[in-house]
């Protein structure tokens, strides 16, 4: 038998053909953890009795895959209040950036701060984004920018996946921002992050590798010696490409195969075409967006035209984009980037999880993915991207079982 049966229920499979992979009038069953029945509720094989331990009536509610946020820098020390009354004084991003502030200034936070403390800081944040029915998320380092401090705080980040009903996905971001320790030797630094990656790699605490191509991060020569670091010790790839200028970062990422690229608000036609011929995920980032004031928008069209699957993320961080409301990012994705509501919702889910090489375990309700959801009590789908500061979640699954942990 069936461990458990959802019934009554109107399915978002997340699938392609018809307009949310929806079926209406549906029904999902989950066993040993994974999705092992999913169709018209006319359909099943039997009675929902005869054919589950566990037969639970929906009354018309909607389920979605399990949501994911495939970009989040969720275990930092302090946060940055101040430099957001600077940039409302008049201060740019980038001029906060080259004074000592920004990243640099996380840096100093959460080198100080032990594991117990990174962990303290990032159960609240963690737990706002599981009450709004995330069950899947990447967490980056990035903020250590030494060996032992970027470990530590990726070993903070497997003990979130280890103790909470959530999957994280870890990621290396040692090539963020340049350490003070550095200052006026980028190319050293770099020598320095490629000389972690064999530890990195062995340690077992990093699932992919990513790193900063910017004006204030590190040119395409850089960033190019870090992946090919990451590839020689057996790491797949994703950059933060594109943000600020075009250093054709989003054509790198796909020369390196890269799982995604990620903010892309001035990428080329270009590198969205390079993009789709590679497989690579955009990934939009609408929070850190508007916590800026960029105008800057990406080009969506020339991702659609040329078939680039679009994720979306909150890139929560305590710089750019302080938000831990995966929902809130549908809505700014849709009036923002002029997304679609469907679009928005493939992108926390089926294309979140290509995002993160999950692409085959979960994302879409699928026979043998595992058995992660969302129970909604809406009468759309689009309602998740249409309100505004709304958590209609009825309770989230996750291998099968009903998520308890939510409140912060």
């Amino acid at each position: 038998m069936w461990d458990r049966l959802w019934i009554n229920a109107r399915l978002a499979t997340m699938t392609e053909g018809a307009a949310y992979g929806a079926v209406e009038k549906g029904a999902i069953a989950s066993a040993d953890g994974r999705i092992a029945w999913v169709g018209p509720l006319a359909e099943l094989p039997d009675r929902p009795a005869a054919l589950a331990r566990e037969v639970i009536d929906l009354e018309g509610r909607w389920i979605t895959p399990g949501l994911i946020d495939c970009h989040t820098h969720l275990v930092y020390g302090g946060n940055r209040a101040r430099e957001f009354e600077l940039r409302l004084e008049g201060a740019s991003y980038e001029e906060i950036a080259r004074a000592g502030g920004g990243i640099r200034n996380t840096v100093k936070a959460t080198r100080e701060a032990s594991e117990e403390e990174l962990r303290a800081g990032a159960l609240p944040r963690l737990k706002s984004l599981l009450a709004e029915g995330v069950t899947t998320l990447e967490i980056k380092s990035g903020y250590g920018l030494n060996l032992e401090t970027e470990l530590k705080q990726l070993r903070v980040a497997r003990s979130l996946g280890k103790d909470l009903p959530v999957t994280v996905s870890t990621t290396f971001l040692g090539a963020h921002a340049l350490p003070p320790e550095f200052e006026g030797d980028s190319d050293g630094y770099i020598d320095a992050v490629c000389a972690m990656m064999p530890e990195v790699a062995s340690s077992g605490l990093a699932d992919v590798v990513d790193a900063f191509c910017e004006t204030i991060g590190f040119s395409y020569e850089q960033t190019k010696r870090v992946f090919q670091a990451a590839r020689d010790n057996g790491l797949p790839v994703k950059l933060h490409a594109d943000q600020l200028s075009d250093l054709e970062g989003a054509k790198l990422a796909a020369e390196f195969g890269a799982l995604s690229a990620d903010h892309l608000e001035y990428t080329s036609e270009a590198g969205a075409q390079a993009m789709a011929e590679a497989g690579t995920v955009a990934v939009l980032l609408p929070g850190a967006f508007y916590f800026l004031r960029e105008t800057k928008q990406p080009p969506l069209e020339a991702f659609r035209n040329a078939g680039v699957p679009i994720a979306l993320a909150t890139d929560s961080n305590p710089g750019s984009s302080p938000a831990t409301s995966l929902l809130l990012m549908l809505n700014m994705a849709c009036t923002l980037f002029r997304m679609t509501p469907e679009e928005a919702l493939l992108g926390v889910t089926r294309h979140g999880a290509q995002a993160l090489g999950l692409r085959e375990s979960r994302g879409t309700l699928e026979v043998g993915k595992v058995a992660d959801l969302c129970i909604w009590d809406i009468e759309s789908p689009a309602e998740l991207a249409y309100r505004i500061g709304f958590n209609p979640l009825v309770t989230s699954v996750k291998d099968g079982r009903d998520v308890e942990c939510c409140s912060s």
